[in-house]
């Protein structure tokens, strides 16, 4: 009888956990921030992938149909436009140069499906070309046979987009 009373204090398990954020870019521009259901993610280098694991993401501890999160991040078209601005760095007409690069920094929000998983894992957001984000939340990791993307690390963007 007193392993039934116990039970009662027994905390239930979570429905929702944290889940760390990495990033993959597979484009030539830069992601600047990124973010998935607002937690934070890493700043991506062209055709990189993510300076660590960012904190996190809430994600249902087991994966259901259906299954989105929103992803919102900053992108950076022209990432090496540095190297052509006027010396010295700071002048004035380096400033003018930053604040006209920065004014080409794109914004995008998406919707996007999570791949379904067993257990909860890292929450890997592949950027690709076109504004396209595809999500996967599982124990695997890219490289390994069993991840659900296989993206080449390099992808080119076409001369025109599909309309969205």
């Amino acid at each position: 009888m007193s392993g039934l009373a116990l039970q009662g204090c027994t905390p239930p398990k979570p429905v929702r956990l944290g889940a760390p954020i990495e990033g993959y870019s597979h484009t030539s521009a830069a992601i600047n921030w990124f973010s998935v259901n607002g937690g934070g993610g890493p700043n991506l280098a062209p055709y990189g992938y993510g300076g660590g694991q960012n904190c996190c993401a809430s994600l249902p501890v087991k994966w259901h149909p259906g299954l989105t999160v929103v992803v919102e991040w900053e992108k950076d078209p022209n990432p090496y436009d540095s190297v052509n601005w006027p010396d010295p760095p700071f002048s004035d007409a380096w400033s003018k140069a930053a604040r006209e690069h920065q004014a080409k920094y794109t914004r995008h929000r998406a919707v996007v499906p999570v791949v379904q998983y067993e257990d909860l894992g890292i929450v890997n957001v592949h950027f690709l070309p076109c504004n396209q984000v595809a999500v996967s939340a599982g124990t695997t990791y890219p490289g390994r046979p069993d991840y659900p993307f296989h993206f080449p690390q390099k992808m080119q963007e076409p001369a025109t987009c599909p309309e969205s």
